[in-house]
């Protein structure tokens, strides 16, 4: 039972850094840092947009951005962080 938890934990964590990739990468292309016509940082970017956006749609239609600033990556790493302590406490042992 154990193993189990240690997986589903750590696909959190995972899920969690691939969220900031998205956020950074995002943050790169808008300063023109990255150019997103570049095959590989396009290839990259696509699969976190769609690793991440089904995650961050549904709360974006209850937060929008506020002047510019989207907010609902953080809300959902606060999300996935709650939902790791909630799996630490309540896991059978």
């Amino acid at each position: 039972m154990i193993s189990l938890y240690i997986i589903i934990d750590k696909l959190i964590e995972i899920y969690s850094y691939l969220v900031i990739a998205s956020v950074i990468l995002s943050w790169l292309v808008a300063f023109n840092v990255v150019n997103t016509h570049n095959r590989i940082v396009g290839t990259i970017g696509e699969f976190l947009y769609r690793i991440t956006e089904p995650a961050l749609a549904p709360i974006r239609r209850y937060i929008p951005a506020i002047g510019g600033l989207d907010l609902t990556p953080i809300v959902l790493l606060f999300l996935l962080y709650f939902a790791r302590l909630l799996l630490a406490e309540y896991w059978p042992r």
